[in-house]
């Protein structure tokens, strides 16, 4: 019974941060999304965004 209540909690956590990684990347129109693994767990999740300039102003 422990092993399926961890196997439900899993995938949720799987499912939030796969949510929370969909959020990050709508709206970006140049930049980058990185994801920080550490000990085989998604421990961080950065979104770097570039604003460039319209080179005719």
């Amino acid at each position: 019974m422990a092993h399926k209540e961890s196997n439900t909690l899993n995938m949720q956590q799987t499912a939030n941060i796969a949510s929370q990684i969909t959020q990050m990347l709508q709206g970006i129109r140049y930049g980058s999304v990185e994801i920080i693994i550490h000990d085989h767990k998604v421990v961080q999740i950065e979104r770097k965004e570039k604003i460039r300039p319209d080179a005719k102003s």
